[in-house]
């Protein structure tokens, strides 16, 4: 099927398709996951291979992405289920679509993140700018709706938990007909022992399981007719749920996968520019001929297609996860620069899901590493990020200009970190 344009004059659709906690897990991006379905939908359109999140956790990744606006200034600098919310929830992508003629819909709204749940979910759903409102039980429900599509153009987004590791069973071994942990390798900087081998293979089998899911919703679109004047947006929300990934400011918290099909992307691209989560918003509402709000901090991404960057750096940042451990992270196309603010120096451990692979570090002394005021890395000689180079003469001048550079979007973000510590909102946790 044809992709590379609009099969009519309408907008095209947009379907956006986001999981948690998967980072770059998947085989797109060279992971040993097994993920066709997605595969083959970044084989007909566009990967983004160097896309990073604007914080690596859950609510403010998940809000800078639906606003195309960095956590601090939407207002999300912390966890929706405590207490933190969008400084104003009509500014999302679905709100302002709507507002332009689109039906919008969600499947398990509240997994979006970017407010804290409560009883009345259609009513929430509405309040962040979604006509309808599919609760998550059975992703057979959102591929129903989508066969069977309104006329106008939709905005569907579908929000998946498979690969987040809160609240599911962690006893069970992994299907060794999808990733055997004998022949698993855990991903850098986790260590090739029995029992990380097969926590990894355990959740590259839940990366597997939302593949096949991802499968049945790209079915349900091309039988409703409209897969052609569809961008179907596939992405995650951070880095996977390991010891220092989520939550963490390098490239094992901030690195994500994203996929781009339809008018537009097609052809199978391997884009390597450097770009942001936060500039979906822009790029959908360019693809859609629609306006984009000045408040949007982020760019469309359209030229990076042919090659051209449109951006020389992103920035990251968390102020409070499971407790207030601030720092921001300023990326260029060869270095990483992070500060860190207040006086947590120790691993906030809570961050990492409870598993094997969190147990296995534990024991061996993790709780005692301490973490750096400041940290640099030089990504085309340690791509790992794991060599600070803080305190080397040799990289003096551009630990100053990264400093400059970071004083200098923080006061032209208005970052309330220049005026001291953060105070958690009323009733938060």
């Amino acid at each position: 099927m044809c992709y590379d344009r609009i099969m009519s004059t309408r907008p095209p659709n947009i379907l956006y398709l986001n999981t948690h906690d998967t980072g770059r897990a998947v085989g797109a991006m060279g992971a040993a996951a097994r993920t066709p379905n997605l595969d083959r939908l970044a084989g007909e359109g566009a990967l983004f291979r160097n896309c990073h999140c604007a914080g690596p956790t859950c609510s403010p990744s998940r809000a800078a992405l639906l606003t195309g606006m960095v956590p601090h200034s939407c207002g999300m600098l912390g966890l929706a289920h405590r207490g933190w919310s969008l400084a104003d929830p009509s500014w999302t992508l679905p709100s302002h679509l709507r507002r332009h003629g689109y039906a919008t819909c969600a499947w398990n709204m509240p997994t979006n993140h970017c407010t804290h749940w409560q009883a009345d979910q259609r009513a929430q759903a509405a309040a962040h700018g979604y006509d309808a409102f599919l609760p998550g039980q059975d992703v057979a429900d959102a591929c129903r709706w989508l066969e069977s599509p309104p006329d106008q153009p939709f905005f569907l987004s579908l929000s998946w938990t498979l690969t987040h590791r809160i609240g599911r069973g962690f006893t069970a071994r992994p299907d060794p007909s999808r990733h055997d942990p004998r022949w698993t390798a855990p991903p850098a900087p986790l260590p090739d022992a029995p029992a990380v081998r097969a926590d990894w293979a355990h959740f590259l089998c839940d990366v597997a399981e939302w593949d096949r899911q991802l499968g049945l919703v790209l079915t349900a679109l091309e039988r409703s007719g409209r897969a052609a004047d569809t961008i179907v947006v596939a992405t995650t929300d951070h880095g996977v749920p390991f010891p220092t990934m989520k939550c963490n400011p390098t490239v094992h918290g901030t690195g994500v996968f994203l996929v781009m099909r339809g008018p537009g992307f097609a052809g199978g691209l391997a884009v390597d520019e450097l770009v942001s989560q936060i500039d979906l918003f822009p790029t959908v509402c360019a693809a859609a001929g629609l306006p984009v709000p000045a408040r949007v901090q982020g760019v469309d991404l359209r030229p990076t297609l042919e090659g051209r960057a449109v951006r020389d750096h992103i920035t990251a940042e968390v102020t409070y996860h499971a407790a207030y451990e601030p720092w921001r992270a300023y990326r260029t196309t060869r270095h990483l620069y992070v500060r860190r603010f207040g006086e947590r120096r120790l691993p906030v451990l809570p961050n990492c899901d409870a598993s094997p692979s969190r147990d296995y570090w534990l024991a061996a002394g993790w709780p005692l590493l301490a973490l750096p005021d400041e940290e640099l890395y030089d990504g085309v000689l340690d791509p790992q990020e794991r060599r600070n180079l803080v305190g080397d003469p040799q990289h003096a001048a551009v630990l100053r200009e990264l400093r400059d550079r970071l004083d200098g979007w923080m006061q032209a973000t208005d970052d309330p970190l220049l005026h001291g510590p953060v105070p958690l909102p009323h009733g938060g946790l």
